[in-house]
Order: structure tokens, then C-alpha cells, then sequence
């Protein structure tokens, strides 16, 4: 069953609930006609309209939860207009969950992608050393299956237990480029069709596509070192310099005018909160910009 992150409710009773609002998922997917591809590539099996049901109750009764607890924070802390200060900030949380909810199926597609990817080069000098060998193509794709390549033997598996069942060997491998999200793998297995079609030797096929993954992984090294150097100094100017340059400033403006011991803290709290939140996001920032195709980390 599909666990929705920042989701309070246990997922089946979620899915359930999700079912009598099929009509206004139904509505919704108007306004996102990407989501049904985004679910198929990371292989959810739900429909748009059920899954954009299930965000939609998810982030409601989140929205729910984090106003009563605002609510009664901001009691304790003497703020003017607790309920609906603490109805404005729930509702921007909520929607914030919504959003993170909706490229959920995004965010797994892209972990498929990295995972695949980081063994894709180690298990293309597999198959070019059992060819070598003078393995056959479909016993090399069984012990690609059989071996500890992440999600490259689950879909080599997958094209496995196809051509199994009487499939065309060609079409299976065909079907499963088309289908897969990540491009590098999409152009190795379509290069090894187009060499299966000419009858070239498969041999010298995947040869050229190590050639051409081990070119794309040095651009991808140059291209990360690039990008290291500025997000350092982002890093530097939003969570040091100006939360510092921040509290000063606000130190003298408080100090001008009038305002109330509770407010102060929440402003300061605020602060915290931000840059804490500004630094977890960063590390997935750095973790997310590393190269595919370095293999395991």
C-alpha cells in the first residue's frame, strides 16, 4: 500500500477515503495531466485521480493537526489573533505538503534513475566480458538478473520472465527502453537492439556504450565541480551571514519599537526553524546534484 510522506493517516484508511472523492480527483487531474506518466514511471499502481484524492485528504487533515497545535501555541505565547494567525500558517504548511505530495512519484522515478544509473557501467562490462566468454545474450541477461546490480537486474528480470513467456526477445528489450526513466540506460538497450537488428556483433555494441558512458561520466564529474564552488557560497551567505546580519538588524529594530515579549521569541524561534530547515535542505541539495554514473557512493 502507498505511503504518503507527512501523511497522519494509516495508509489504507487513506486509500479508502481517497475512493469517495474520485469525482473531484477526477477534476483535478485537468489541472496536472502529468501525474498518470509520473505514476506509471515509478511504477505506483494507482490511479491519478485516487492519488490526487489521497494528497488531497492527507494535506487536509494535516492542515487540520498543525492549526489546533499553531492554535494553541501561540495562545501559551500571548499572540494577537491566535486562531486565525495559526489558520494562515497551517494552510501554507498544508499546501506545501500538497505540492511535496504531488511530485512524490517525481522524487521515487528519480531515485529509480540514480540507482540504476550508479550500476548501469558495472553491469555493461558484465555482459561484454560473458559475450567475450561466448555467453548467449539471454543467458547474459538471466545472470545480470541473478546478480546484485540494484534496479538493473529488476529490469532485466522483468525483461527475463517476458521473453520467458514466449515473447519476441527483441520487442521485450524494446518495450523496456521505452518504458524506463533513465535515458542512459534507455540508449544502451536501444544500441544493443539496433546491433540485435543488424545483426552487427553485440560485442562491439556495448563496447561503444562503456565508451560512451565512461565520456559522460567525466562531463558529469567537470560539471559537479562546477556547481560546488556557488552552492558553497550560497550556503555561506543564507544560513551564516544573513541569519547574523538578521538578529542585529531586528535586535535594533525591537529595541525602537514596541513589541510584545511572546512576538519576539516567535520571531527569533522562526529564525531557528528556518535555518535549520535551510541547512537539511542543503545537504539533499549537494546529495542530490553528485553524478549518477560514479557508482556507489
Amino acid at each position: 500500500m502507498l505511503k504518503l510522506p507527512y501523511s497522519l493517516l494509516p495508509p489504507a484508511l487513506l486509500y479508502n477515503l481517497a475512493h469517495k472523492i474520485l469525482g473531484l480527483g477526477q477534476f483535478l487531474e485537468f489541472i496536472f495531466p502529468f501525474l498518470d506518466m509520473d505514476l506509471k514511471r515509478a511504477k505506483l499502481e494507482i490511479s491519478s485521480k485516487a492519488y490526487l484524492g489521497m494528497c488531497l485528504i492527507a494535506s487536509s487533515v494535516f492542515m487540520g493537526f498543525m492549526w489546533v497545535l499553531l492554535s494553541i501555541l501561540f495562545f501559551v505565547f500571548a499572540l494577537d489573533n491566535a486562531v486565525w494567525v495559526g489558520l494562515l500558517i497551517a494552510f501554507l504548511f498544508a499546501l506545501f505538503v500538497f505540492m511535496q505530495q504531488l511530485i512524490y512519484p517525481k522524487l521515487i522515478t528519480a531515485k529509480r534513475i540514480r540507482n540504476i544509473e550508479k550500476h548501469l557501467m558495472a553491469a555493461m562490462q558484465n555482459m561484454l566480458v560473458q559475450l567475450n566468454s561466448g555467453v548467449p545474450l539471454f543467458d547474459i541477461l538471466v545472470n545480470i538478473y541473478h546478480s546484485n546490480y540494484g534496479d538493473v537486474s529488476k529490469e532485466f528480470g522483468t525483461a527475463v520472465k517476458d521473453i520467458n513467456s514466449g515473447r519476441n526477445q527483441t520487442e521485450v528489450l524494446e518495450e523496456l527502453a521505452a518504458t524506463n526513466p533513465s535515458l542512459f540506460f534507455r540508449r544502451a538497450i536501444w544500441q544493443i537492439v539496433n546491433g540485435m537488428k543488424s545483426g552487427s556483433d553485440i560485442s562491439n555494441v556495448i563496447r561503444h556504450v562503456i565508451q560512451s558512458l565512461s565520456e559522460e561520466q567525466v562531463v558529469q564529474i567537470q560539471r559537479y565541480g562546477s556547481q560546488l564552488n556557488p552552492l558553497a557560497m550560497f550556503y555561506m551567505l543564507v544560513a551564516v551571514i544573513i541569519p547574523s546580519l538578521g538578529m542585529t538588524f531586528m535586535l535594533i529594530i525591537f529595541s525602537f519599537i514596541s513589541i510584545s515579549e511572546g512576538a519576539a521569541k516567535m520571531v527569533f524561534w522562526g529564525m531557528y526553524g528556518f535555518v535549520f530547515f535551510f541547512q537539511i535542505m542543503f545537504l539533499g541539495v549537494i546529495r542530490s546534484r553528485r553524478p549518477n554514473l560514479l557508482g556507489d557512493e
